[in-house]
């Protein structure tokens, strides 16, 4: 356990801003990009103020930064937190990056960490500390599913990514908390939205009493998709044409140099174009608003994790050899 000093260093907090210039022209407009938390520690935690004002809630967003990983930058100083059990890494070392993340994250309320077998399903479980007991005995998730919820003190809910969209929610009212893993996959069989359907089965939640918070995750800039799923998504969503967009891919070199890259071909039948690119944040932010929930009680991170491989894991960047961050939630424990 770090002394009550390190506990102290890891609680300073700095203001940053989250606002950031768009990357690309958007059909509809872009969602709310607000003021948010850094923890100065060695472990980088981000918050979003729809959830920091909740005195009895715990929340957070993972980054890349500090933790004791070298597996995928062996060249690189300082080590990675690495928050999943990933084949590549020591499984000693990444249960030592989330005993550093646990701590950053907790501070003096005793909880434990429940994950999943995430995968790109629908399958949503209530979960309670028998649960948390099971995760510390198993030293990573051993039930499969994609979204997480309880009404239980001390239980962590945290879902890992490393491009999916993590959505986490807290009901103010009835006090409980769930977490979501939103991939394409997810997203497109609304994860989300039956999530919250399921929240008011079990605790009797209201969507007025909801808010979200949308973490780090893969970009409309860089998210390149198939017809295939632009097809899948219009079956579903009335406003799945607001989603996608046609994104020209740039090469630097060709830009500079041109007249080397001339072909006798006809016009329009050149080798570069246009790549059809889904928002995922998007499509999940438009989930919680037909779900019920206010449109400003809804924050998004807004950070696109592929641009972003200084900060964040990423495993379309880094062609799928990178490590995983935690999105977390949960309700203090009665006793802090």
């Amino acid at each position: 356990m770090p002394s009550s000093a390190e506990v102290k260093r890891r609680r300073q907090i700095a203001e940053v801003e989250f606002e950031q210039p768009a990357r690309y022209p958007k059909q509809a407009p872009a969602p709310p990009r607000r003021r948010g938390r850094v923890a100065k520690t060695s472990v980088e935690i981000i918050r979003v103020p729809s959830l920091s004002p909740i005195g009895w809630l715990l929340h957070g967003f993972s980054t890349r930064t500090g933790g004791k990983s070298k597996v995928y930058r062996p060249s690189q100083r300082a080590g990675e937190l690495n928050l999943g059990f990933t084949a590549s890494d020591d499984r000693d070392i990444v249960a030592a990056n989330r005993d550093l993340f646990m701590a950053a994250i907790v501070e003096s309320s005793p909880l434990s960490m429940v994950t999943l077998r995430q995968i790109h399903s629908l399958l949503l479980r209530r979960v309670t500390s028998a649960d948390a007991t099971a995760e510390l005995m198993l030293r990573g998730g051993g039930a499969k599913g994609d979204g997480m919820m309880t009404n239980e003190p001390g239980v962590l809910l945290a879902i890992q990514t490393a491009d999916c969209i993590p959505v986490l929610i807290a009901d103010c009212k009835q006090r409980a908390v769930a977490g979501f893993h939103a991939g394409w996959r997810g997203t497109l069989q609304r994860i989300v939205e039956n999530g919250i359907g399921r929240m008011r089965f079990e605790f009797g939640s209201r969507p007025e009493d909801l808010v979200a918070a949308i973490g780090p995750g893969i970009g409309q800039c860089c998210y390149a998709v198939g017809d295939e799923v632009r097809d899948e998504f219009e079956t579903q969503f009335s406003y799945a044409a607001e989603l996608f967009r046609d994104v020209y891919d740039s090469d630097p070199v060709k830009e500079k140099y041109p007249l080397l890259f001339l072909t006798a071909r006809a016009p329009g039948h050149g080798n570069i174009g246009p790549r059809l690119h889904l928002d995922l944040v998007e499509a999940n932010r438009r989930q919680l608003l037909d779900a019920g929930l206010k449109a400003e009680a809804i924050s998004v991170v807004g950070d696109c994790t592929s641009c972003r491989t200084d900060r964040y894991f990423s495993y379309r960047a880094e062609h799928g050899f990178t490590g995983r961050m935690l999105s977390v939630i949960g309700i203090r424990s009665q006793s802090s």
